[in-house]
């Protein structure tokens, strides 16, 4: 719109970024994402064939050891609980990896070796094999219980509330009885509207694009 000296174009360009940066837009974005989803006491949760704990992504930071530093560490963490809590007696994590870091091992290798490092014994923790998106991890889910002589098994599905509406979708079409435990809330409970919600801001439109990838996500697997 500037280059070409068009006014309205400019115009509904700054609009539409004033209003994907404004906090109550992008809370309103986040929550409808997470589809108004709660935190569960593990106490309310009823037993399950296996604790499924998805990929969240992860950072190799520069360096020899290609340590690996948490992406979200809720959902690990919200897996740990569930099966400390003995709501299942096998633990999978799903081994995310991508091709431009070949060198790096499945994020469900590290995550697992966290794991043994947290208490759980060894037999009692899964690796699927290497997955790309959430319709792989639903499949070699699907795949890894079969192969364990479970017939539509009953699993403790855990990953970020804004990613649970997709992620259960895929499970279920894979012939798992699905329980969600979201984790990874972007907002916390009791926060009261300030002058600051009326003001643009990064964190806001942030949350505003990573809703409506997540919308994008959902009707690329509707479509497929």
């Amino acid at each position: 719109g500037l280059l070409r000296r068009r006014r309205a174009v400019t115009a509904i360009g700054l609009l539409v970024l004033l209003v994907s940066s404004n906090p109550l837009v992008g809370n309103f974005l986040i929550r409808s994402a997470e589809q108004w989803a709660e935190r569960r006491p593990v106490t309310t949760v009823a037993p399950a064939d296996a604790i499924v704990v998805l990929s969240a992504g992860r950072t190799v930071p520069p360096g020899p050891e290609k340590v690996t530093e948490w992406g979200d560490a809720n959902r690990f963490f919200g897996g740990l609980e569930l099966f400390q809590a003995g709501r299942s007696p096998l633990l999978v994590f799903t081994g995310a990896w991508v091709s431009w870091e070949p060198e790096t091992p499945p994020e469900g290798e590290v995550l697992a070796e966290f794991a043994r490092a947290s208490g759980v014994p060894a037999a009692q923790i899964a690796v699927t094999g290497k997955v790309g998106n959430t319709a792989d991890e639903a499949r070699e889910v699907a795949r890894l219980l079969s192969e364990r002589g479970l017939t539509r098994p009953r699993v403790l599905l855990v990953t970020s509330a804004f990613h649970m509406p997709r992620a259960r979708q895929q499970f279920e079409r894979e012939g798992l009885v699905v329980d969600p435990f979201p984790v990874d809330f972007w907002l916390s409970e009791g926060t009261e509207t300030t002058m600051l919600d009326f003001l643009p801001s990064a964190d806001a439109l942030g949350q505003t694009q990573t809703a409506l990838r997540e919308l994008y996500g959902r009707a690329f697997y509707w479509f497929k």
